[in-house]
């Protein structure tokens, strides 16, 4: 009979207790530029109307950062909500080892009683292991291509496995996430709606392209016509939470992953031909771009809203990172985790904003913020900037030169000096440790030149178009494949359809072993396909699929073809978007 009465009250109380927690939605987008939303001001092209609107609901954080200037690293500390190089994630290369052992903050809302969801670009392991990480509902699209999900565009339940794409991977992640809120609308709940946008391959649909008329640079139009299309599932978001009565009940948070990728002069290369490249996005009036931690590359669009809680209209310019969403989402949420302000062995870097954003408290939220990736890393405690870029050190006065224009390290040694020293204490205590990783690689020397010493870099010269013998007889279907610098590079003819190369006249006994090192924009599933003496035309079953991630990094990878003949002719199967070969080994077994 108690135990009755006791269910019963609990039963009674349920609701009570999902009411009193707060929706909690965070919006990621993909090398997005700081110029690119229509509240700053900077840009007259940029249409963001609905953005506009939660910005004006919320605040507006004009220095808030990102942990790192590319995607994996800065995905990993933002789903942590500790700095990635704590747990050896320090760039896109790096082994997920130590991010399969974090605790996210999915994980940790849904032990709260949330309905936890991921929507679009995951970029942290296979996306059908998503739910590992804390989500119960995955709708993980980010492109043109087959993707992983455990429910439909409408929000509905399937196994999880691949799935077709339902719409346009911007309009399909808004539109399942809507869904999720109708489903969900009386329980507790978080989304993770990760636009895989403006980032390249730059594909929008001619509908959004046409909003954008007039004479400008393709690829701008294109990053406008993505970035279109993600105001617009923000609206599509926010209006969902307001038919439901949950706009007062929902914490937004919108933040970009990293600035944009100018590769310095902004080429406007062809759509379907550069899947890497100038994204169309720009990072102006901040100095720098992705792959540095300079103000262009790391300080994005990032804006804070909840009606009724954090009063609307804010400008807020104390610097803020995004690992302040998991500090502030787990405060709001009633979970217990240390924080930085622990000064112990704090579970999470961020701050809970949330007292700095209603006023309860005026200080400064970080007394200083810490970035290390790869050969650079950088310190800014108040107005001052200390970074550095291999044995390269700058100092800046952001609040009289946001551009980082005047290096002030030799006027101010005494300040670059306890700069330097309170970056190496915070450095000393990554995994691995340092303040560098290693040396500075040419391409970031060149950034570094072009952007902090005014030095010219030269465009370099596009790759002609090369023939059989300047690809080594490997040739593209349905796209071009040429040489240059030892390397070859496909470019589709169309950027949302696949591709391969193909090698044929070959004499390769079986079995043989096929070696690939390769870099792409596209996530996906590529292939490995055979023909041995005697076929007519390339069998179902002579076929090796295996996995290829999206990433500005090399990887290799090593596949055995079980021919028991003689292997004739190859075929590399790619899914949409460009790639570049660094290696394309075929080595025959002995006879």
């Amino acid at each position: 009979m108690h135990r009755l009465i006791l269910a019963s009250l609990l039963a009674l109380c349920s609701p009570l207790f999902a009411e009193s927690k707060p929706n909690i939605i965070l919006i990621y987008t993909d090398d997005h530029g700081h110029a690119d939303l229509g509240i700053h001001g900077v840009m007259k092209d940029i249409k963001t109307p609905n953005l506009d609107a939660l910005a004006r609901s919320g605040v507006v954080a004009t220095h808030g950062y990102s942990t790192a200037p590319q995607c994996v690293p800065s995905r990993g500390g933002l789903m942590t909500g500790k700095f990635q190089g704590r747990f050896d994630l320090d760039n896109n290369g790096s082994a997920l080892d130590g991010f399969n052992k974090e605790t996210t903050i999915a994980t940790r809302l849904q032990s709260a009683g949330y309905v936890t969801a991921q929507f679009g670009k995951w970029h942290l392991g296979p996306q059908n292991e998503i739910t590992r990480h804390g989500f119960k509902h995955v709708y993980s699209q980010h492109g043109g291509q087959k993707f992983a999900a455990n429910i439909s565009i409408e929000g509905k339940d399937r196994p999880m496995s691949d799935l077709a794409p339902e719409a346009y991977h911007l309009d399909g992640c808004s539109k399942a996430a809507a869904s999720i809120i109708e489903r969900y609308k009386d329980q507790p709940f978080f989304l993770y709606v990760a636009y895989r946008g403006p980032h390249t391959p730059l594909d929008a649909p001619q509908s959004y392209m046409d909003r954008f008329p007039g004479q400008m640079p393709e690829r701008r139009r294109a990053a406008l016509a993505m970035l279109s299309a993600i105001d617009d599932g923000v609206g599509l978001i926010t209006s969902t939470l307001n038919k439901h009565g949950l706009t007062k009940k929902t914490l937004i948070f919108f933040i970009g992953d990293n600035g944009a990728p100018l590769k310095i002069h902004k080429v406007d290369s062809p759509l379907n031909g550069d899947a890497g490249g100038w994204d169309g996005s720009l990072n102006t009036p901040l100095n720098g771009e992705k792959g540095m931690l300079a103000e262009g590359g790391m300080s994005t669009p990032f804006l804070i809203a909840w009606p009724g809680v954090i009063p609307g209209g804010q400008v807020y310019e104390h610097p803020v990172s995004a690992l302040d969403f998991a500090a502030t989402a787990v405060k709001v949420a009633g979970v217990s985790v240390p924080d930085v302000a622990a000064k112990a062995a704090a579970t999470l870097d961020g701050v809970n904003l949330l007292p700095h954003l209603t006023g309860e408290n005026k200080a400064p939220p970080h007394e200083a913020l810490y970035w290390r990736w790869m050969a650079q890393s950088a310190v800014r405690e108040g107005n001052w900037k200390l970074l550095r870029g291999g044995e390269r050190e700058y100092l800046y006065d952001l609040s009289t030169d946001r551009e980082e224009k005047h290096n002030l390290a030799a006027q101010h040694p005494e300040i670059a000096t306890r700069l330097r020293a309170k970056l190496k204490t915070w450095a000393d205590g990554l995994n691995p440790p340092g303040m560098a990783l290693g040396p500075m690689a040419a391409t970031w020397n060149d950034y570094f030149d072009h952007y902090l010493e005014g030095k010219t870099i030269a465009p370099r010269a596009e790759a002609p178009a090369a023939n059989a013998s300047e690809t080594k007889g490997w040739e593209a279907r349905n796209g071009k494949l040429t040489a240059k610098d030892g390397l070859f590079i496909l470019t589709p003819d169309k950027a949302d359809k696949p591709t391969f190369i193909t090698k044929s006249k070959l004499k390769l006994a079986g079995p043989v072993t096929a070696r690939i090192t390769l870099k792409t924009a596209s996530t996906g599933e590529a292939a490995i396909a055979w023909r041995i003496d005697g076929d007519k035309d390339f069998l179902p079953a002579n076929r090796v699929a295996f996995p290829i991630q999206g990433s500005d990094t090399w990887q290799t990878h090593t596949l055995q073809i079980p021919a028991t003949g003689r292997v004739i002719h190859v075929r590399v199967h790619l899914p949409a978007g460009g790639a570049e070969f660094r290696e394309i080994e075929l080595k025959g077994g002995k006879r």
